[in-house]
């Protein structure tokens, strides 16, 4: 997953809007530290699910925004954090049905893992994301003119 987040920094640029869905565990934050770590941001790129929002800024461009909306109850409250979604690249975890209308360009990223790699990692102060290796489908769907012609 941190593979597939530095392959999608080298096409990302400010302005950008990423939603990623997929269950606990399914490297949602993987991915993110992925991408940030290719983008060279600083801090460390963590699950925001407690402070919602965090923002990393990078060494090669735009700053890479995390939100967790997975707390959020409607999507007044995402409008809420005031992000930059235009200076930025924005993440979103549990975003799907919560961004909708911010931007006309969306990479949406829906991960699953296999039924029988549950893992209970909660009961192992670990981050759900940070589970072992385990086999993902991962299904990228790019919406909006600015996606044209960018290769995944």
């Amino acid at each position: 997953m941190g593979a597939l987040g530095a392959r999608l920094a080298a096409v990302l640029r400010a302005g950008d809007l990423v939603v990623l869905t997929g269950p606990l565990g399914a490297g949602k934050t993987t991915l993110t530290r992925g991408l940030g770590a290719a983008l060279g941001a600083r801090g460390q790129v963590s699950s925001p699910t407690f402070v919602l929002a965090r923002t990393h800024p990078t060494t090669a461009g735009p700053d890479l925004v995390h939100v967790d909306a997975y707390r959020l109850s409607d999507p007044v409250e995402l409008d809420d954090l005031d992000l930059d979604w235009d200076g930025a690249i924005v993440v979103v975890e549990w975003g799907r049905g919560m961004v909708d209308g911010i931007s006309d360009a969306v990479l949406d990223v829906e991960i699953t893992r296999a039924t029988g790699a549950d893992v209970d990692v909660l009961a192992d102060d670990l981050d759900p994301d940070d589970v072992p290796d385990e086999p993902r489908r991962v299904v990228v769907t790019a919406t909006g003119a600015r996606w044209d012609g960018v290769t995944l």
